[in-house]
């Protein structure tokens, strides 16, 4: 347990990042030169060297001294930008000023500079964010105000590695997503609650399976009641983590009579993580035949399960193996719609790579990189999928720009805005909107990557990054408890007493001020022109 703890700390270190705030406001004079400190050292520079050093690596006369500091990684963090659509650019300056993140990076600048008010910290990321060649560190530097700034070097370092694009714009379109997607009229007065507990007993059972064709042992927990309906769910963790991530889901479902077959992943999951040794390269952490196994564990389940419902004992009548409905966290999204019929777009996924460095992307963009040494793309999908539920699924480029229209079945996605694992807009927002058939999206502003598992079983992880799994995020937990059983009896006689269940309404009454929820079947004109600069952006 100690070495899996070392090894989240260590990915967390790599792939830190938060969201930039904004201010409103023009410095009184930008600042032209640097002093900076590392111990009893000091060297004036001007901010045009720094950015020279951004641009093309190489190191004026008078950096050279920190050449210790200044590496080629150093150069990469330097040169990353933001790009913000110049319409929305004064929205969003004047929502994220409110916000808590606004606070928590002017506490880190206001550090870095002791002698610079927030005011002017505030004026100086206001006036980088409009430059037309986006969002730096470099541009914020040069709006702060004053002839000589001193800052220490490694705490501009330390700025620099908490630049981080993706997970920026996608902390950026919260407060949008936030107001674009209320509804009039948030009053919901439902005769039942999906939320609450069922009335069924709830029994539970274990499963060690293995599979002699490609030698994977394969842990299995079932949830079970003594009268069954509906499609079975197949319950896929993500990456480093265990079948019990999602069990107060489980036990919720299995409540309604709905039976649950929570699987393990031998190649993914807490145990391999454990083991596994860390480099630079994805595929010393997950082999990239982990993406064709996770498929394949299902659909080798499925096979076991049809077995076992013909047999005379305490499970046979218990499965419905021909009507499932995939229930996927975080890798666990990817192998659900990979079941559902997405198609691996490995050449597009290859080109991407290509420019990944590891400190500069989130580690959904950096772990779907481990992909790229399949020789094809294989054919995993099972058409006893009937429905998928893909919570912050790591998406990225797997599938391309049109892998996704192969999925035809009808599937929920949902997106948390501060999700620094599997970024909202690459991961989730982009790829809902290439999602074939009948879909909805839950969006959740303020949640983060594991706030939807049972915090129970998170109690033992640990992250750099900043999570939010306690009681302030148990309304969405209700909210998936309560949609999942709604999204699955819709395969049931009892679909319309559910449907209402999946309205924006029924979300947005289970909100809060710190999280906002909201649910809709596709994304309003304003936020699809964001997406498509974003999209736009990255690609320059």
């Amino acid at each position: 347990m100690k070495k899996l703890s070392w090894l989240r700390l260590s990915l967390s270190q790599l792939f830190l990042g938060f969201l930039l705030s904004w201010g409103i406001g023009t410095p009184a004079r930008a600042v032209e030169r640097l002093t900076l400190q590392l111990g009893p050292f000091q060297q004036s520079i001007t901010v045009s060297d720094l950015e020279r050093f951004a641009k093309t690596g190489e190191l004026p006369r008078n950096l050279k001294p920190l050449s210790v500091i200044f590496t080629p990684r150093v150069q990469e963090l330097l040169s990353q930008r933001l790009q913000l659509d110049p319409q929305m650019t004064d929205k969003v300056l004047q929502e994220w000023l409110r916000s808590p993140m606004s606070k928590q990076l002017l506490k880190t600048l206001g550090s870095a500079f002791p002698d610079t008010k927030i005011a002017d910290l505030q004026a100086a990321i206001s006036v980088a964010a409009r430059q037309a060649n986006g969002l730096s560190l470099v541009g914020v530097l040069r709006a702060i105000p004053g002839e000589n700034v001193t800052i220490e070097a490694t705490s501009l370092i330390g700025l620099a590695l908490q630049f981080n694009p993706s997970y920026w714009q996608s902390e950026a379109l919260g407060p949008l997503l936030r107001r674009e997607l209320d509804v009039a009229s948030p009053r919901f007065n439902p005769n039942l609650n999906p939320a609450e507990l069922g009335t069924e007993p709830v029994e539970q059972r274990s499963l060690y399976l293995r599979d002699s064709q490609r030698n994977r042992f394969i842990p299995v927990d079932l949830y079970y009641a003594q009268n069954t309906q509906g499609p079975l769910v197949v319950m896929s963790h993500g990456f480093g983590a265990d079948r019990r991530f999602l069990n107060y889901l489980a036990h919720h479902l299995a409540s309604h009579g709905i039976t649950v077959a929570a699987l393990e992943h031998p190649g993914s999951n807490a145990t391999w993580v454990s083991q596994a040794s860390i480099s630079d390269k994805p595929q010393d952490l997950m082999p990239a035949s982990e993406f064709v196994d996770r498929p394949k564990d299902v659909s080798f389940l499925l096979d076991e399960l049809a077995q076992r419902n013909q047999n005379f004992g305490e499970l046979q009548g218990k499965f419905n193996p021909k009507q499932v409905v995939v229930i996927g966290h975080s890798l666990g999204g990817y192998t659900a719609l990979a079941l559902a019929g997405a198609e691996l777009n490995l050449p597009a996924l290859r080109q991407t790579c290509k420019s990944v460095v590891p400190l500069l992307q989130s580690p959904g963009e950096w772990l779907q990189c481990a992909a790229t040494d399949l020789s094809k793309a294989p054919k995993i999908g099972d058409s006893r999928i009937v429905g998928a539920i893909i919570l912050n699924p790591v998406v990225g480029q797997l599938f391309g720009e049109t892998g996704l229209r192969k999925v035809r079945i009808p599937t929920i996605t949902l997106a948390s805005t501060e999700d620094a694992f599997t970024p909202a807009i690459t991961h989730q927002l982009e790829p809902f909107q290439q999602l074939g058939g009948n879909k909805y999206l839950i969006t959740a502003v303020g949640a983060t990557h594991l706030s939807v598992g049972n915090p129970e079983n998170l109690a033992q992880q640990i992250t750099l990054l900043r999570e939010r799994t306690g009681e302030e995020v148990e309304p969405l937990r209700q909210l998936v408890r309560g949609v999942s059983l709604a999204f699955i009896k819709q395969f049931t006689p009892e679909a319309v007493t559910y449907q209402p269940f999946l309205s924006p309404i029924y979300a947005q009454s289970l909100s809060t001020p710190k999280l906002a929820l909201r649910i809709n079947r596709e994304l309003p004109s304003s936020i699809s022109q964001w997406l498509k600069f974003a999209a736009k952006s990255q690609k320059n």
